[in-house]
């Protein structure tokens, strides 16, 4: 099944799986943030330094395959597969936008 995601979110999933830190960083705004595994992260030098150690750390691949808006914030779903602990998994990713960039994302189970 093909989802439509709105451009940032697009960006930072085809960052993401194509290896490229300074990509997924790009696609945030300057002072946008991640929450993953209890940690934020702030502003794009740390969103790069997280995304770049998650993939020293771990080969993975997210299929986003669900999408949905509420309360300002989007949920996508993605299937996560790899060689991390409790692969695969299906992950949420809870995204708020600011114009064409990401404000904020957080990662859940």
């Amino acid at each position: 099944m093909t989802i439509t995601l709105p451009k940032s979110i697009k960006a930072y999933f085809d960052a993401d799986r194509n290896g490229s830190p300074e990509a997924v960083a790009a696609a945030f705004t300057d002072k946008g943030t991640v929450k993953d595994k209890g940690k934020i992260h702030r502003g794009r030098e740390a969103i790069r330094d997280w995304i770049a150690g998650e993939g020293q750390q771990y080969s993975y691949t997210v299929t986003p395959f669900l999408i949905s808006t509420e309360g300002g914030k989007t949920q996508v779903t993605g299937h996560a597969v790899g060689d991390f602990p409790g692969s695969p998994i299906d992950l949420r990713y809870f995204f708020v936008l600011a114009g064409d960039k990401i404000a904020e994302l957080e990662i859940t189970v």
